[in-house]
């Protein structure tokens, strides 16, 4: 039996923004999302499965007028929220809905000086994110930093580490930008060496003010693994992707998926409207991909790596999204074609 222990859920598709990298295709709310009603049975029926930890994102999730009431239902029923945000619209007012409603923390979006931040996102965005960032802060609210990394942007990585280690943040995550969604229809040049993220979190990890780690997109295995994920105790080593074995995906409308970043209909799973949360996650036919994975589904230079029955050819929405390949890393850092120093 699996046991879920994390989820990612998309509580609309509304946003402020329409950011050329957002996966999601953010913007405009879906037609049909899920009411109140049903996402309150929804975050019910996580808390049932004992679900410890849930994200909430958009599209922007304070676009949706009833976040508060999801947020303390989940938290009421022992499960830890965190909110992803732009902080594009952040007040006073929201400051105190976040504290009021059990909120564990919030993550705000910077994805580089704002010059380059401004241009995937939207012009001044980058001023309204750090606004943000000092207004989280201030209250006391723990908060971290989320950066989503790009042919361009990975460029800018140590001026960004200057800025944000101004801000009591308690961590900063590095993730691969995809192509999918807005990413696949704008082009944006997504490809770099995951070698130069690795070198740069060991170049600052002990000296940064906060926990600098990078996501499951971005790995594997280099000497240096077991300090990359933004744990102090040289141990996070990651262990395959966790889509539909410890970690599941819901979107606005209902779905349920693996993981919220494997964003096509092949890897829907069921719908709330249709069955139970529960029914679908103990479906034995369910989350195959992963849940039937076996070491000799790999392909390509994963086939023949040692490490490749550990992480299992890394992170499935990555290598979906990149070249169509669910078993086969296509940026591995262990492998990768350019030598590092």
């Amino acid at each position: 039996m699996y046991k879920l222990a994390r989820c990612v859920w998309e509580i609309t598709l509304a946003c402020c923004f329409s950011c050329k990298y957002c996966g999601s295709g953010g913007g405009k709310a879906r037609q049909g999302e899920l009411t109140t009603e049903e996402c309150l049975r929804t975050a019910d029926e996580l808390a049932a499965l004992g679900c410890r930890r849930v994200s909430l994102i958009g599209g922007e999730v304070f676009m949706r007028r009833d976040w508060q009431t999801i947020v303390r239902r989940l938290s009421g029923r022992g499960v830890r929220v965190n909110l992803i945000t732009n902080g594009f619209l952040m007040t006073d007012r929201l400051l105190e809905e976040i504290r009021e409603s059990g909120t564990e923390s919030v993550s705000v979006s910077v994805d580089g000086p704002r010059e380059v931040h401004d241009k995937y996102r939207q012009a001044g965005s980058f001023s309204r994110a750090l606004e943000a960032l000092k207004a989280l802060c201030g209250a006391g609210i723990p908060t971290s930093v989320i950066s989503t990394l790009n042919a361009e942007n990975v460029n800018c990585l140590a001026a960004l580490y200057e800025t944000l280690r101004s801000f009591p943040v308690y961590a900063w995550q590095l993730q691969a930008c995809s192509p999918m969604g807005n990413a696949a229809k704008e082009g944006v040049p997504y490809r770099f060496d995951f070698g130069r993220v690795i070198d740069f979190v060991e170049k600052h990890r002990q000296e940064a003010p906060f926990a600098l780690g990078i996501a499951d997109n971005i790995g594997y295995f280099t000497p240096e693994e077991g300090n990359l994920r933004g744990v102090q105790n040289g141990k996070a080593v990651f262990r395959g992707c966790s889509a539909g074995i410890s970690a599941v995906g819901i979107d606005s409308v209902g779905n349920v998926r693996g993981c919220e970043s494997m964003y096509d209909p092949r890897f829907n799973e069921g719908n709330l409207r249709e069955r139970s949360l529960k029914s679908i996650w103990e479906d034995p036919e369910a989350f195959a991909y992963n849940r039937k994975f076996r070491p000799d589904l790999l392909t390509g230079a994963c086939a023949t790596c040692e490490m490749g029955p550990y992480c299992a050819g890394g992170c499935r929405s990555y290598n979906y999204f990149t070249h169509g390949k669910l078993y086969e890393s296509p940026a591995c850092a262990r492998t990768a074609a350019v030598p590092r120093p």
